[in-house]
């Protein structure tokens, strides 16, 4: 579904992804992993359009277009690191705005989906989005992504400073997310909840794919287990 090759990104003069290379089929849940600072969300906002590259980035066997409308028309949708939720704005509002690409649709529909997913966004529907818990308005981003009906899913560190508690209730809802058919592709800093859900893993450090393979083969990897894993 999704193939870069040989991506090199730059901020003014630092080189910020050189030569990755990287590929996602339908249906699959690809985890990238990495430190702080590897790269990570640079790659996923190059994939949606809002940071230029040099590479070949291509979606569905057609060349991926470098305009961010272009790309979610697509169905390739961006849930981003810090949420971006619109915070003076309802719980079914912020929802409902993620589903601007979508022609004759049943909004009522669409919600429930969500609801089903995360029931407590059901009880918060009125609520603006600031007033929610960190892990609440995870959720809302998720759904708000989710309500655009994507193909390929870009999740960037949903896991992010939230506790063990909300972190499974969102790990429960990736799984279902993925095995309904979307394809995704996650960012995370958390390598044991990264590797738990992945069919496959690319290790990300400094701007180089350093690793790529399977769950098992990263949890047997020495480097890995030192570094990501505490040694386990």
């Amino acid at each position: 579904m999704l193939v870069i090759e040989d991506l090199n990104v730059y901020y003014a003069k630092a080189h910020v992804l050189k030569n990755v290379s990287l590929r996602v089929s339908q249906g699959e849940f690809v985890s990238i992993i990495g430190p702080n600072g590897a790269g990570k969300t640079t790659l996923l906002r190059t994939i949606s359009g809002l940071k230029d590259g040099q590479g070949r980035l291509s979606f569905n066997g057609a060349p991926l277009p470098r305009d961010p409308v272009k790309v979610v028309q697509l169905g390739v949708i961006h849930c981003p690191e810090g949420r971006h939720l619109f915070p003076e704005m309802s719980v079914k509002d912020n929802l409902l705005m993620g589903a601007f690409r979508l022609k004759n649709f049943d909004p009522e529909s669409e919600l429930e989906k969500i609801y089903q997913l995360f029931p407590i966004l059901r009880e918060r529907e009125r609520q603006m989005a600031r007033t929610l818990s960190g892990g609440e308005q995870q959720m809302l981003a998720i759904g708000r992504a989710l309500m655009g009906r994507p193909e390929l899913l870009l999740l960037d560190e949903p896991t992010l400073g939230l506790a063990p508690i909300v972190r499974k209730t969102i790990a429960e809802a990736l799984k279902q997310i993925n095995d309904s058919g979307v394809t995704i592709l996650l960012a995370e800093q958390n390598v044991p909840f990264a590797l738990a859900h992945a069919h496959r893993v690319y290790l990300l450090e400094t701007g180089v794919i350093v690793k790529a393979g399977t769950p098992e083969e990263f949890r047997a990897d020495e480097h890995v287990q030192q570094v990501y894993l505490g040694g386990v």
